[in-house]
């Protein structure tokens, strides 16, 4: 992870089995895994780390420590306090947002966790036989990639805690056919993400919940990886 909050996860072996992809520029640093905010009143769309959703009138803080990294920020009347960590026994990556309203009047606000799946060596190579399912259990998104030979049988999940309303599989819906990470197509409209799973998409994990927050109330959305 780095400092704008951009960064990748991987499972046993760094090089071969990323979970989401990792950028060697050392200029736009893409992220891809991203948490976004949305006033459901406004419309305006931030989050907790300074990539992808800037505000150049905000301040952020990065922390790195032994075992975690933590992003706070406050801008729209949120402030935000972003703790990630992997425990040393679960193969699980959390990400522990807290929210609080700091605003005087009350807030509609939707918490979307958005991850790109490789699921190997190389997302470009991979993505085309990644397979997505909602587990009918716990409702979190299962992906699999039965092409990779050695890491085949393993199964990879995104779960907010078991939160989410609406999700999509499909990248293309999420970010638009000539949209960015820091406007995506599906964030600026008012539709509800269409659920949408399976194979053959251009793939990625998008988990969406929506809180409703009093002035000065607090609450906490957890994303697991």
């Amino acid at each position: 992870v780095a400092a704008e909050g951009s960064g990748y996860t991987w499972s046993v072996n760094s090089r071969e089995h990323a979970l989401t992809p990792w950028s060697n520029d050392p200029v736009t640093n893409r992220p891809g895994e991203v948490l976004f905010l949305k006033d459901e009143d406004t419309g305006d769309l931030w989050g907790p780390t300074a990539a992808p959703t800037d505000d150049p009138h905000a301040y952020h803080t990065a922390r790195h420590g032994q075992g975690y990294s933590r992003f706070e920020h406050e801008s729209h009347g949120i402030a935000l306090d972003l703790l990630l960590f992997v425990p040393l026994q679960d193969p699980i990556k959390i990400s522990r947002l807290r929210i609080r309203n700091t605003s005087g009047r009350p807030r509609s606000i939707s918490i979307t966790a958005y991850i790109e799946w490789v699921l190997g060596g190389s997302r470009e190579a991979s993505a085309p036989y990644i397979v997505t399912d909602m587990d009918a259990s716990t409702g979190a998104l299962l992906a699999r990639n039965p092409w990779n030979s050695v890491f085949g049988s393993r199964v990879a999940f995104a779960d907010l805690g078991g939160r989410q309303t609406d999700w999509t599989a499909d990248r293309r819906e999420f970010l638009g056919r000539h949209g960015t990470l820091d406007r995506p197509a599906a964030l600026l409209r008012s539709a509800a993400l269409s659920r949408r799973v399976g194979a053959g998409l251009d793939p990625c994990a998008a988990l969406q919940t929506r809180i409703e927050l009093a002035p000065g109330a607090a609450t906490e959305v957890v994303f697991f990886l």
